[in-house]
Order: structure tokens, then sequence, then C-alpha cells
């Protein structure tokens, strides 16, 4: 019994060495985390310089970290993510491919803009060959869907009529000729009028007038001339095309005209 007793006084409390252990532990963790809250500012600079150039999660070279929107800034950031979200969305639109349809329309529209930029180029080269450049104009329609020779009706017919003078039968007959090069495409022939009222014992108006100058000059051009009537036609707007003022001679006389429109888009 005595022996028992001893031993029993020998003893130590052995859980004191393990929490002073534990409690060297936990100084020391405090105090390395004491010593991180004070950042080196260059050091931390250079940290973020390096990351940002190993790191690019996003499109078009946005920097996850350093350079980064939402991390270089810290939580402050959170207060402009819709300018970000705003941003990244124009990129994202940027980077969608243009629509199949439309990039097949502009390449339709700028064929047919070449086409009619080289028929222009043409007819105006063959009136200058033909000398026919002072008796008549060459223009295009803004959407390159014709070109368009302009004739003068105070040329071509008398006053009420729809019969071609002689003397203007050799513009006609040049005409004729560069019209050849262009049978197979849509010819359309137009007869335009002033607006003063007429009343003769063959036409009952301008209309009427028009589209018999119309008729009369596809007449001539198909049977003189011999050109193809397969993509003509011939037609009288009367005075509801005026390109001038009615209200003065000189623009009563622009009106007076007969167009003769070549369209590119015909084969």
């Amino acid at each position: 019994m005595a022996k028992e007793k001893q031993e029993e006084e020998i003893k130590t409390d052995g859980w004191k060495d393990t929490f002073s252990d534990l409690m060297n532990l936990l100084l020391c963790f405090f105090v390395l985390l004491y010593s991180m809250s004070n950042v080196d500012e260059v050091k931390y600079a250079e940290l973020v310089a390096s990351l940002s150039n190993s790191f690019s999660i996003f499109s078009g070279g946005a920097q996850a970290v350093g350079e980064g929107t939402l991390v270089s800034s810290g939580a402050t950031q959170l207060s402009n993510l819709d300018e970000f979200y705003t941003d990244m969305g124009k990129k994202a639109e940027s980077d969608v491919e243009e629509d199949p349809l439309k990039q097949y329309e502009e390449k339709q529209m700028q064929k047919k803009k070449d086409d009619t930029e080289e028929i222009y180029s043409q007819v105006v080269e063959a009136a200058e060959n033909s000398r026919l450049q002072d008796s008549l104009d060459v223009t295009m329609d803004d959407g390159y869907n014709y070109v368009m020779i302009s004739l003068s009706g105070g040329v071509l017919f008398k006053s009420g009529s729809a019969d071609i003078q002689s003397g203007a039968k050799q513009i006609m007959s040049g005409v004729g000729s560069l019209l050849k090069r262009y049978e197979n495409k849509r010819i359309k022939i137009e007869g335009h009028t002033d607006n003063v009222p007429i009343k003769n014992s063959k036409y009952d108006s301008n209309l009427w007038l028009s589209t018999a100058r119309a008729a009369k000059v596809y007449e001539y051009l198909t049977k003189k001339c011999h050109v193809k009537s397969g993509h003509m036609e011939a037609s009288g707007r009367g005075e509801e095309e005026p390109i001038a003022s009615n209200k003065t001679e000189a623009g009563r006389s622009k009106n007076r005209r007969v167009e003769i429109k070549i369209y590119s888009d015909t084969d």
C-alpha cells in the first residue's frame, strides 16, 4: 500500500504542458497575422503586375487578377458592376459575327452598284463617241437600279404631237445603236409632259399624249433600229413626275421629255 501511494505522488499535471504548447502556437499565429497586416505596397504592386500578366480569363484580354475590373480595386468595385457588365456586353456584341443574310444583302447591293456604274460609264462613252452628249442626259438613280437616258420632248416632237420629227431621227438612230448592247436588260421607255392642259382630235389629255410619245419611241427603236423588244416596255406618266417647276417656260420645257431606263439587275 505504501508503494502505490508513493507512485501517485510522483505524477504531474501533463495537460498543462500541452496547454502551454497550444498557447505558444496561438501566440505565434496571431503575431504572424499582425505582421502580415502591414503590406508593402511596392511588393504588392509587383505581385499584382506579375499575376495580371499570367492570368487572362475574359475574351478581349480582360484580366482576372491585378488589372481585373473586379479584383484589383477590391470591394469598392462592386458599386461599378453595372458599368462592368455594360462594357463586357459591348465587347461580346462586337465579337458576334454579322448576320449571314445581312452580309448577302450587302454583297448583292455592292454588285448592283458596280453593274450600274459600269453601264453608266459605257453609255456616257458611247454617247460621246456618237457625238450625242449635247442631245441627251445620262444619269443614275440613287438606288443604283438603272441608268437613264433623257431626251428632250421639244427636240423629238412638235407641240401636241407624238410623231418623231425628221431632225430627231439621227439622234434616235444613235440611241438605238447604243441600246443594242443592252438587249438582255430590261429597258423601260417613259413619256412625260408639262401640266398645261391639252385636248385635240388625237389626245384627250397629257396622259394620252405622253403614252403615245413613249409608244412612238418604242416603235422607232424596234422597227427602224432593230432593237429587240423582249425586255422593252413603254408607258406614259403625263404631268405626274415633273423634274422642274411648271411655273416657267424653261421648267415646262424640261418636263416635256422621254426617259429611257436601262435596268442593271435583269439579264
